[in-house]
């Protein structure tokens, strides 16, 4: 045990350790081949060359996909807001139901993105770097609380999924009608600490996958259900950043 915890110990009321932000990365993994993404156009959409225009269509056919779903679940695209967008959209997921999307952020942020070079009838394919709009989903996940995923709408559709343990504790406690009290990314209180920490330490690689392979295919309508089988066209995940927290809760504040 560290010396800190050896001088408090007697204040500290109970202590656990978890995750807190994850943030994964998410790319299709076959698209970062220029030539793999020529492959796929021509086996699966009969298209060839790839030119600008079709990206550019794709692009633009994402952007209305995106205001369409907005219209239909009440929830407005909105402009990026000043300050930290985690204060902008905690109103709403005050009163969230599972499963919803609660807010949309559209902004403009660094992405790879597919990009045609030639003219005429003569094109290749590059992967770029390059600013663009890009669409932020707030949801209010049925296993993992509050969460968020940004897609790229430029092909091949990078994304982002960020998810905190510190929500999954809070639903699988409330399962078991264990009584608590969260404050931002901290349980204030627990009526039963070793489970909290047994419950810690049950969150496996799937449960991660699950969740973010959900929305993921969800917020990336442009590949079929046989192109998704067949084509190998599922993002595959990575670590972006992780932060693991040792939190110890004290009985008053100590000197």
């Amino acid at each position: 045990m560290n010396a800190f915890y050896e001088h408090h110990k007697d204040n500290i009321r109970f202590d656990y350790r978890c995750f807190d932000r994850i943030l994964l990365h998410a790319a299709i993994q076959p698209f970062q081949q220029e030539q793999r993404a020529v492959g796929f156009f021509w086996t699966y959409r009969q298209i060839y060359p790839v030119s600008r225009q079709v990206l550019r269509d794709i692009a633009t056919q994402y952007h209305n996909w995106a205001k369409n779903r907005s219209q239909k679940w009440g929830v407005a695209i909105q402009e990026d807001p000043p300050g930290r967008r985690d204060d902008f959209v905690d109103r709403y997921f005050r009163r969230a139901q599972p499963d919803q999307v609660v807010a949309i952020i559209k902004a403009r942020e660094p992405a790879t993105i597919m990009t045609a070079i030639g003219k005429d009838d003569r094109w290749h394919l590059e992967l770029k770097r390059r600013w663009v709009e890009q669409y932020n989903f707030y949801v209010q996940d049925s296993r993992w609380g509050q969460m968020f995923v940004r897609v790229c709408p430029y092909f091949p559709f990078s994304a982002r999924v960020c998810l905190n343990q510190h929500y999954w504790l809070a639903l699988r406690m409330q399962e078991r009608g264990i009584r608590f009290q969260q404050c931002a990314n901290a349980f204030l209180q627990c009526s039963d600490p070793e489970t909290l920490q047994k419950l810690a330490d049950s969150l496996t690689a799937d449960d991660l996958l699950t969740c973010a392979q959900k929305w993921l295919t969800h917020f990336t309508p442009f590949f079929t259900a046989e192109e998704r089988k067949h084509a190998g066209v599922q993002h595959r995940l990575f670590f972006a950043q992780v932060e693991y927290c040792d939190n110890l809760i004290f009985r008053r504040r100590a000197a």
